[in-house]
């Protein structure tokens, strides 16, 4: 999969499973672009990923902000094309259903749905033009099944799938493909502190008896961004080790 020629948005890749993305993205030849609410770490990113001989650059932004997106995307066009965008941009506020209040669900939803939502609208505007391009939205296989604690979560990337449906149906006709990846349980800073009986559970369930690395989400969304996926549109990967098979 070869990606030389392309210019790739990826949201939320100051570290963890964006910035793997971003790092398969730039051996694969081409040009990143990323964007992270934290700009000290998405810096750092950028740093790393010129250090690592790859051509890319850093736009701060909070996708749950309509004017932050649409500005950051005004930066993007200046640049030239868009080929691919990856909605990576995600949060996590856990509580039971009884204890979420209403701020603990509008952040959720905020980043999680809304800021998928903002990204891709603007990334198919610049796509139509170009009568192409290829979206991958990162939902969670928690959308699927549900997950005690995570009510407001399971909520947004089970919107996230959604979407992603809806948005295939109404940009395939122009070229676009949209599809979305649900990684299972992955080794990142957001898992890292899981209680123990947690990770155990999942590791049970699982058929493929390991946590997933970035890595794996990483290799799953080259796929779908390639040329090779051109006919897969609409669809959801599952990257959980079998876990909800």
């Amino acid at each position: 999969m070869d990606f030389s020629g392309k210019r790739v948005l990826i949201t939320g890749a100051a570290r963890g499973i964006g910035l793997e993305i971003a790092r398969q993205f730039g051996e694969r030849g081409a040009e990143l672009v990323i964007t992270d609410y934290d700009r000290d770490g998405g810096g750092k990113a950028e740093e790393e990923l010129k250090k690592s001989g790859f051509k890319a650059g850093f736009i701060p932004a909070d996708v749950s902000d309509e004017t932050q997106v649409s500005d950051m995307f005004k930066k993007v066009a200046e640049g030239g094309k868009l080929d691919i965008l990856v909605n990576n941009a995600g949060i996590i506020i856990d509580k039971l259903l009884v204890r979420i209040n209403e701020s603990d669900w509008d952040k959720v939803i905020d980043i999680n749905l809304k800021g998928t939502f903002l990204c891709l609208r603007e990334a198919s505007k610049l796509m139509l033009k170009a009568k192409s391009g290829k979206i991958v939205n990162i939902s969670s296989m928690v959308a699927l099944g549900g997950n005690p604690g995570q009510a407001n979560y399971t909520a947004s990337k089970a919107g996230v799938i959604a979407l992603t449906k809806t948005a295939a149906r109404e940009l395939g006709p122009r070229g676009i493909n949209v599809n979305s990846v649900a990684p299972g349980f992955i080794q990142t800073e957001m898992t890292a502190n899981l209680p123990k009986a947690n990770t155990d559970m999942y590791l049970a369930a699982m058929s493929i008896k390991r946590p997933g690395t970035p890595a794996d989400v990483a290799n799953a969304v080259m796929f779908l961004a390639s040329d090779e996926a051109s006919y897969i549109t609409g669809q959801t990967l599952v990257v959980d080790g079998g876990y909800w098979m």
